[in-house]
């Protein structure tokens, strides 16, 4: 169970802190990581999804204490890695997104979506 609470801390602090570069730079965080700026207004939208990593990832990391009464937030960060996964590939293969941006991200969600499987906790939750 050691593991589950340090992967759920790992993975809830990187929420975090990519919420907070998406919320408070999120010119910076895009260009760094390869991506076009868009027009400025979508940088509403941008801080609404930075304000869900932010929350998420304080779930996460208030979870790691208990992960087995907690099971269904982590079954849903493993779908948030499978659609961020699906996502990638599609975009990547479809040509929007150059596999030099889009490798490391789907590598992420890869892996923490196989650990957290991997490591979900045998207990009953209910």
């Amino acid at each position: 169970m050691k593991k589950l609470t340090w992967l759920l801390r790992l993975v809830g602090l990187a929420q975090i802190i990519l919420g907070v570069f998406v919320l408070f730079a999120p010119t910076l965080f895009l260009s760094s990581t390869g991506h076009t700026i868009p027009e400025a207004d979508i940088f509403y939208t941008l801080a609404m999804l930075a304000s869900r990593f932010i929350a998420y990832g304080i779930a996460l990391i208030y979870i790691s204490t208990s992960p087995v009464q907690h099971k269904l937030w982590i079954y849903f960060m493993i779908l948030i890695q499978a659609i961020d996964l699906a996502a990638g590939i599609f975009y990547t293969a479809t040509d929007v997104v150059a596999l030099e941006h889009s490798a490391f991200p789907m590598f992420n969600a890869s892996w923490i979506m196989i650990l957290l499987l991997l490591w979900m906790p045998k207990q009953k939750a209910w």
